[in-house]
């Protein structure tokens, strides 16, 4: 199975290049706009995110399909309110899955790659990571509630397809009630910011809501800085993708204590065991 959002590549590229040259003939002194170098590694993780993805989703098939299977009731796609729970399970599970992966270091060590660049446009949105293993237990409970497969995969396409178009400095705030509802570029590039005030703030993918419910919302106040708090100086895309991996590596490697390396992997970005004191 294709995965939907991969019919809409042609539209993001073209849409990339539409926004390049809008920053060429209508520069904004206070956006970043584009660095080619920054772009081209973005794309560059795209579509090695592609090419990964792409057997993994149909491992994920294989795993939706014997979780629906085995659910007390198989709702019908015929249904509009089949579609309004997906659409409202789905994004739920977006918010946690995105929330943890921020808050947990081994997962972080995958999503990282989507926050390691310090511009904040179309191109960012392709920065993907190539170690999606991690997303699919956040996912599972939709099929165990009688969703089909292919739907659960559909909505994630709409979901991300929607999402592109929130990495953008080129739309300041929209109307009240849909920033009050919505996810939104405005409230997309405080969860991109590496400002003490917006770091682990807006996890949510098309709405706005779970991170209100959740209170995880900030909103756009002071100037973004984009990017790490600990920025990576390299365009290889090699290197973007596994950077952390080796860095959270190298610190399981030198903990002398098992709880010291399981708050490695299990802690939050930043975690370091205490100083133990000398006797």
């Amino acid at each position: 199975m294709i995965p939907a959002v991969m019919y809409a590549i042609p539209a993001f590229v073209l849409l990339v290049a539409v926004e390049a040259l809008s920053y060429r003939f209508r520069p904004d002194d206070g956006e970043r706009g584009y660095d080619a170098r920054d772009t081209v590694t973005s794309m560059s993780m795209g579509a090695g995110s592609q090419v990964v993805g792409f057997p993994w989703k149909a491992f994920a098939v294989v795993a939706y399909a014997g979780l629906y299977t085995l659910a007390p009731w198989q709702l019908s796609p015929a249904s509009a309110w089949t579609w309004v729970l997906l659409f409202f399970a789905d994004d739920l599970a977006y918010y946690w899955f995105h929330r943890l992966h921020h808050r947990i270091r081994m997962l972080w060590a995958s999503h990282v790659v989507h926050h390691s660049s310090r511009y904040f446009n179309l191109s960012t949105a392709l920065r993907q990571s190539w170690t999606p293993m991690s997303t699919l237990p956040f996912w599972l409970p939709l099929a165990l509630l009688g969703i089909p497969p292919w739907m659960i995969l559909l909505q994630q396409s709409i979901s991300l397809v929607y999402q592109f178009f929130l990495h953008t400095e080129r739309v300041g705030t929209l109307w009240r009630p849909i920033e009050l509802v919505f996810n939104t570029p405005s409230h997309h590039r405080v969860h991109h910011g590496s400002n003490s005030a917006y770091l682990d703030r807006n996890y949510g993918g098309i709405l706005i809501v779970w991170d209100r419910l959740f209170r995880t919302f900030e909103a756009e106040g002071e100037r973004v800085v984009y990017g790490l708090t600990k920025n990576i100086s390299t365009y290889n895309p090699v290197r973007v993708a596994f950077h952390e991996y080796a860095a959270l590596w190298r610190d399981v490697r030198a903990a002398d204590r098992w709880r010291d390396r399981m708050g490695y992997l299990l802690g939050p970005p930043g975690w370091a065991p205490r100083a133990r004191e000398r006797v």
